[in-house]
């Protein structure tokens, strides 16, 4: 493969596959927003947490609740109780105290649009009980929307691994009584709920373009030069700019190329390695740069818009596109850029990637289209048959590696995981790429089918489209699962921050040590001895997780 390479043959394509199309209950929106609809936990998110209470003289609303709903209410977004309530079950209070209750809270904090009470005991084994997701499900459904839309606010994990497990965003409000565990785990905490009232608000507003750009736009230059995920995690931004230009032109590496093709909105794909993104980067050949800025000035673009990780510099390409000729360049710099860019964009730490590129697309004046959603998607016609040696569709794809060896699960780990889920009746099939195949055998002898170097990316995600579940690390295959609206097991190794790379608008259940001392190192490398982070996993909790998002032994959701 040369360093410059051009495919004209990568063109847009309508048919994808998306996330909201597998998900239960979908409605579609023509908004394209990132939220419909706010759940909020009630005792110790809304009001004092008084344990069973069934008396309305004992309600006192958290100090600035009343503002912060009337916020939400002013957005135009719909709000919902999501609350477990087990002294019903146990006789400690009755169906019309806690309906007092309810009663006062509205006359001190307003009316809410729906009330979804669980009445049952964790023994009871219901599905509606928080951690389980099926508060979230209901809330969504009387509300007209679908889960991926909703932001649940609530001050325990219970709170936030209903939300993941439905697919929805989680955010934590700590109290004295959240556990130290639960935080660490959280993808968003925030201080109180009007602090996650003003961030649910301004990442709403993060994604709508102030202005449209102020020339047309014919040939837009986007760039996103990294790992397969990384790539993954850009298209719905990428989509954004297709949608405000003729033409879209991606710049990519090596190791993204493969997720570059899979992506709708793109019509041609430029392949170049950056010496400053790679993280094992030769020296930078000034001939190949000099080489990689006429092929960027050939392609004649309007505009250039830069994404990047948190932690990498748009800076040395923007003096590239400079020297290209390329006159409006759009970046996120927490550096000074100097005259590099014309779009000088900041975004605060912990906003999930894919928001994160949709802010910087909306800075320059892109939006989604009405009627998409801010979901991963992959080209359908870019995404090959499953192959039919695999057996039916149902089964739970196990991905035990990752190119950071820091975020793969221990190969014993897998193994063990992979013999828990026979013995429960999962059908179980075990992938990695080619330097992977004895890591795949070995964890696929205690139970599963070893399809280890057997498929590329794209015979990767046929495969992933077909599952009941994906249990992965933080790794490329993951955000094929989100791309397909499949759910995620997390084994989600802390070195990076959850909240950034997680599944996006998945259902998802993270499992793993949050707090393990390699916690957002962002190591490649374990840098702790016997991989604590992940180690600990019970396989146990894997089927368990599995349980929690729907997927029962023998292929049924």
């Amino acid at each position: 493969m040369r360093q410059d390479q051009e495919d004209p043959y990568q063109r847009r394509s309508a048919q994808v596959y998306a996330a909201a199309d597998r998900a239960a209950g979908s409605v579609a929106s023509p908004r394209a927003v990132l939220y419909d609809a706010v759940l909020l936990d009630r005792d110790g998110t809304l009001i004092e947490d008084v344990p069973y209470n069934g008396d309305p003289e004992k309600v006192r609303p958290v100090p600035g609740a009343r503002a912060a709903l009337d916020r939400l209410r002013a957005a135009g977004l719909r709000l919902a109780v999501v609350t477990n309530q087990s002294g019903l079950a146990r006789g400690y209070f009755t169906g019309e105290q806690m309906r007092a209750v309810h009663a006062r809270v509205e006359e001190l904090l307003g009316r809410f649009d729906a009330w979804l009470v669980c009445p049952h005991d964790d023994a009871d084994g219901c599905d509606c009980r928080k951690p389980a997701p099926g508060l979230v499900y209901a809330a969504a459904r009387e509300l007209g929307t679908t889960p991926s839309r909703c932001v649940l606010v609530g001050d325990i994990g219970r709170d936030v691994g209903a939300a993941m497990a439905a697919g929805a965003a989680g955010v934590l409000v700590p109290t004295p009584v959240t556990r130290p565990e639960e935080v660490a785990a959280a993808g968003w905490v925030a201080t109180d709920l009007p602090a996650a009232v003003a961030e649910i608000l301004r990442r709403q507003q993060a994604v709508q373009p102030s202005t449209p750009p102020t020339e047309p736009v014919r040939t837009a230059l986007v760039v996103r030069s990294d790992s397969a995920g990384d790539v993954l995690v850009t298209g719905p931004a990428i989509r954004a700019v297709a949608a405000g230009a003729e033409r879209v032109v991606l710049l990519c590496g090596p190791r993204g190329r493969a997720a570059a093709n899979l992506l709708p909105g793109v019509d041609e794909i430029i392949e170049h390695p950056l010496p400053w993104i790679d993280p094992a980067p030769g020296p930078v050949d000034p001939e190949a740069m000099r080489s990689l800025s006429a092929r960027l000035g050939a392609v004649g673009a309007d505009q250039a818009v830069v994404f990047t990780s948190f932690h990498q510099s748009a800076l040395p390409l923007a003096l590239l596109l400079r020297m290209a000729g390329i006159n409006r360049i759009a970046a996120i710099s927490d550096d000074y850029p100097g005259s590099l860019l014309d779009i000088r964009h900041r975004v605060p730490v912990g906003v999930p990637e894919p928001e994160r590129a949709l802010s910087l697309a909306a800075a320059a004046g892109h939006r989604l289209p009405d009627g998409d959603e801010p979901v991963l998607r992959l080209r359908r016609d870019a995404v090959p048959p499953r192959p039919a040696d695999v057996g039916d569709p149902g089964y739970v794809v196990l991905h035990p590696g990752s190119a950071a060896s820091s975020r793969a699960c221990p190969p014993e780990v897998a193994t063990r995981i992979v013999g828990a889920l026979a013995d429960a009746g999962h059908r179980v099939l075990v992938t990695g790429g080619p330097d992977e195949r004895a890591v795949t055998a070995r964890v696929a002898a205690a139970g599963g089918t070893d399809l280890g170097g057997r498929t590329d990316l794209a015979g990767l995600a046929a495969i992933v489209a077909d599952a009941s579940a994906v249990v992965v690390g933080n790794t490329g295959p993951a955000h094929l699962a989100a791309a397909a609206g499949v759910p995620v097991v997390s084994l989600f190794a802390p070195t990076v921050p959850f909240g950034q790379w997680g599944p996006y608008r998945v259902p998802t259940v993270r499992l793993g040590d949050a707090a393990a001392p390699c916690r957002d190192t962002r190591a490649a490398s374990c840098p702790v001895p016997g991989h604590p982070c992940l180690s600990g996993v019970d396989p146990g909790d894997v089927v368990d997780a599995l349980r929690t998002l729907a997927v029962s032994g023998g292929g049924g959701r």
